[in-house]
């Protein structure tokens, strides 16, 4: 028979071998994050699961789904939270917002500001909410976190200003009262999405907005609420869609399907295939014509299509045709060189403009250091999209390269 000593000492290994794994994998960059991971009990959020899946490193475990099964509601894995975390620097004393509770994440920022600390996360949805404070409570944190029922584009003006303000859900925008309620330390730390991809940055304010202090590799649960944004999923032909942030974007689909089934050309570019993470925000916004391409694995298995669409791949749209980035082997380039595969009538033209992209990236700027990132406020609906500017309803994100 177990007991709840057998738990809590079980507990208590796995949550120490978790923090081991995140130290081995560079995540923790402070004593107080690692500190405070090692000390909330992660499993007391995550009843329902076993406690080997509430202390895996990198598992995010689903709260809520919808009717049709998506995620409404997650437990982030806790290498992310930590990331996050890290990027938010967050000192003793301050003021900090959660944006979409959960209630761990809640825990470690007490842990991180202390007694002389405030914590607030809110939440749109009720259920939650009240499934945030019972495990609060039950872990001892409920004095220490207020958790509020709030539509988070609104921010929460009655316990503002903030000296942080998290945001655990994937934003398409930045709503202006987060601008509005940030002290004048303030931090946002926010996952955006931007034309298919999605991004952790840390906003600092600047004269004309903000502007990143750093970003990283995530992914979160879509927002909901008045904040909620739908890229619209352009259908071309079965099996073949392509996602596009902006709404007002017009392709000739028949023309499209019909360059599915071309004949593929092949344009390599003698450059060096990795970090394709960081390719990937360049090749998103280096220009507007650049869109998420997805296909099913069914016209991969034919060969018509590479793996990579099944993961959903950048691709160049223009008259008609279309070209996305792949990779091959080649030792002389590292290990792998990348290239791009293109169809339709104006196939040559669109690869040699992606390949161009590519090689631009690989002499300019592969391993020279982080994009300069700025968010800068706009007219509802005044932002236009053009190379190095992704277009959103409240402002736009400016992307520069070094």
């Amino acid at each position: 028979m177990t007991t709840v000593r057998d738990t809590d000492d079980t507990a208590a290994s796995l949550r120490a071998a978790m923090v081991s794994k995140l130290h081995e994998m560079g995540v923790f960059q402070s004593e107080a994050v690692g500190k405070a991971v090692g000390t909330v009990p992660r499993h007391l959020f995550a009843a329902d699961e076993p406690l080997q899946a509430a202390y895996a490193a990198n598992r995010a475990l689903v709260i809520k789904r919808d009717s049709d099964g998506h995620a409404l509601s997650s437990l982030s894995a806790t290498h992310i939270q930590a990331v996050m975390l890290e990027q938010a620097e967050i000192e003793p004393g301050m003021r900090v917002l959660e944006v979409g509770s959960g209630g761990y994440n809640a825990a470690l920022l007490a842990e991180l500001v202390g007694e002389t600390g405030t914590v607030v996360s809110a939440d749109i949805d009720e259920e939650i909410v009240e499934r945030a404070r019972a495990c609060l409570d039950a872990a001892g944190y409920g004095s220490r976190v207020q958790v509020v029922l709030a539509d988070a584009e609104g921010g929460v003006p009655e316990h503002a200003p903030f000296d942080r303000i998290i945001v655990t859900a994937s934003a398409w925008d930045i709503p202006s009262a987060w601008r509005e309620q940030m002290s004048e330390r303030g931090r946002i730390v926010v996952p955006l999405r931007m034309r298919g991809i999605t991004r952790s940055f840390a906003f600092d304010r600047s004269e004309k907005g903000l502007v990143s202090a750093s970003y990283r590799l995530c992914g979160f649960v879509p927002m909901q609420g008045s904040g909620a944004y739908t890229e619209r999923l352009l259908k071309v032909t079965q099996g073949v869609a392509l996602q596009l942030d902006d709404q007002r974007q017009e392709f000739d689909t028949g023309a499209l399907a019909a360059a599915v089934r071309s004949r593929r050309l092949e344009v390599w570019s003698g450059a060096a295939f990795d970090l394709p993470d960081e390719l990937e925000l360049f090749l998103a916004t280096s220009t507007p014509d650049m869109v998420m391409l997805h296909g099913s694995k069914d016209l991969v298995d034919e060969g018509v299509l590479a793996l990579s669409v099944t993961r959903g791949v950048p691709a160049l749209v223009a008259d008609g045709s279309f070209a996305y980035r792949t990779k091959r082997p080649n030792e002389e380039t590292g290990g792998f060189e990348s290239g791009v595969f293109a169809h339709g009538p104006e196939a040559k033209t669109v690869a040699e403009r992606y390949v161009e992209l590519l090689r631009r990236w690989a002499a300019d700027h592969r391993r020279r250091g982080a994009a300069d990132i700025r968010y800068v406020p706009m007219p509802e609906g005044a932002a236009e999209p053009s190379a190095g500017v992704v277009a959103k309803r409240l402002g736009a994100v400016e992307v520069s390269w070094s």
